[in-house]
């Protein structure tokens, strides 16, 4: 509710590059919701990192330019998302024969799927339920409150490190793969230490844009921008002597990474537009799913900073490999969410117990999450079969090796319409990808990586759009 008696609609935002389907949803849904239309996730991050827009829901399309006849800015736009809030919740406008790249979203952190074509009224229920969820998630700090659940050798071993680690002053990375509790591990050694009672700050890097993280983390004063209308702290005093876990590390543009140095080696920093020296006596905790060593040797990371921010560093192990600690965390969140929607918790038979042990959640906890999230909507109180716990699993990768291998002769012995064209264009399709990820969707890098003009890169898209491989 606004402060002068009008209902403030939650914020969502819409991806697709289709102009009449944005268009027409926008119009359906802006009675209930303020919209946001983006037609690419460069575009949709700009937007979020200008820091004006913040919504907690997003509805997205896969095919994105952009290669827009691949599911690839898609998948990448909801890690985008999720790095930016961990609490935005996602849903993914899935068609008739993307039931594989719908799951593989899922399993990447959207909330559920939504059918084309959807009814307006179905649309606006499944996005009121995602709002409904995302308000009843408890903060990763609430989570924790100083313990991490499961007891699994490698749990043991990060328990270990935690407690060794939460008594010092100097700074910790944590590393691990996007989904597997880098905040929580954070809010533990904040928990575990005797900084418990300050303040626990935590900015992620890649959630504002790059002229902004500066005044963000030092403060500003007044007329340093436009904008700045009256000075204000950043995180580093708001953090005072508690704790500022920086997320996403690797994003921190390189010219501010020596400012970021300075105040590690002595607390010093200054607010924009200031000359006044400032100190912190905040701990500092970074955490990065990129390989900081390789972007280091890349040279868009500085090395000098990596050895400062690595003082400790706590590796957090892949869900896949914490075994019967999988039945340990549902156990936990079946019934966390079970009491905040008011239901009885769902449990599950024994195959499906089995079928859970087994399945190697790619998206990690915030996949798991999602999973009993999901179920105890839909199975409140009642007992979960294998089948109707699989049909939320992501399935297995199905791309075609791009080696000459025995696969590959038995693939062309058992299919009697095999065609090279469809083939090569398989491959072709998946280094243009792997060339446009590495050069962060910088078209005339990508093709300067594949060794063609940008305007062939362009046509070769075309073409292979055309050809429509299998």
């Amino acid at each position: 509710m606004h402060p002068n008696g009008t209902m403030v609609k939650p914020q969502l935002l819409l991806v697709d590059d289709d102009p009449l389907i944005g268009e027409s949803l926008a119009y359906v849904l802006a009675r209930d919701f303020q919209v946001e239309v983006r037609e690419s996730r460069a575009e949709a991050m700009a937007l979020l990192r200008e820091g004006h827009f913040k919504p907690a829901l997003a509805l997205i399309d896969l095919g994105l330019p952009p290669v827009p006849n691949l599911p690839t800015e898609g998948f990448k736009l909801i890690a985008d998302l999720l790095a930016w809030s961990s609490s935005i919740r996602i849903l993914v406008l899935s068609g008739q024969n993307e039931e594989s790249n719908a799951r593989r979203a899922r399993a990447l952190g959207a909330a559920d799927l939504v059918p084309k074509p959807c009814e307006p009224a179905h649309l606006k229920r499944l996005l009121l339920e995602a709002l409904q969820t995302r308000d009843e998630m408890p903060s990763s700090a609430a989570q924790s409150q100083g313990t991490l659940i499961g007891d699994s050798p490698l749990m043991r071993k990060l328990k270990s490190q935690i407690d060794l680690c939460a008594n010092s002053t100097f700074p910790a990375l944590i590393e691990g793969e996007s989904g597997s509790g880098k905040e929580r591990a954070a809010s533990a050694l904040h928990q575990l230490s005797p900084r418990a009672a300050q303040p626990f700050m935590a900015l992620n890097c890649a959630a504002i844009s790059a002229n902004l993280v500066e005044p963000t983390l030092f403060g500003y004063a007044k007329g340093a921008f436009t904008g700045a209308v009256a000075n204000k702290a950043g995180y580093f005093e708001d953090a005072a002597e508690g704790t500022l876990f920086l997320d996403e590390i690797g994003e921190l543009p390189l010219d501010l990474q020596p400012k970021l140095l300075r105040v590690l080696e002595n607390g010093e920093f200054q607010r924009v537009g200031e000359t006044q020296t400032r100190t912190s006596r905040a701990r500092i905790l970074a955490a990065t799913n990129r390989d900081l060593k390789a972007e280091v040797k890349a040279g868009r990371f500085r090395a000098d900073l990596y050895h400062r921010l690595s003082v400790f560093s706590i590796l957090l192990p892949p869900l896949r490999e914490l075994g019967s600690d999988k039945l340990k965390l549902f156990d936990f969140y079946v019934g966390q969410y079970a009491a905040k929607q008011g239901s009885e918790p769902f449990t599950l038979d024994d195959a499906a117990r089995e079928a859970w042990l087994a399945y190697p959640f790619p998206g990690n906890v915030r996949e798991l999450k999602n999973i009993v999230i999901r179920l105890t909507a839909k199975h409140g109180g009642y007992r979960v079969t294998r089948e109707e716990l699989s049909a939320e699993f992501s399935l297995p990768e199905t791309r075609a090796s791009t080696r000459v291998s025995a696969s590959t002769r038995e693939q062309i012995e058992a299919d009697p319409a095999f065609s090279l064209n469809a083939a090569l264009a398989k491959i072709e399709l998946d280094y243009i990808d792997a060339a446009i990820e590495i050069a962060n969707s910088n078209m005339s890098q990508a093709a300067k990586i594949l060794g063609v003009s940008r305007t062939t890169l362009y046509s070769r898209i075309e073409a292979l759009r055309a050809t429509k491989p299998a």
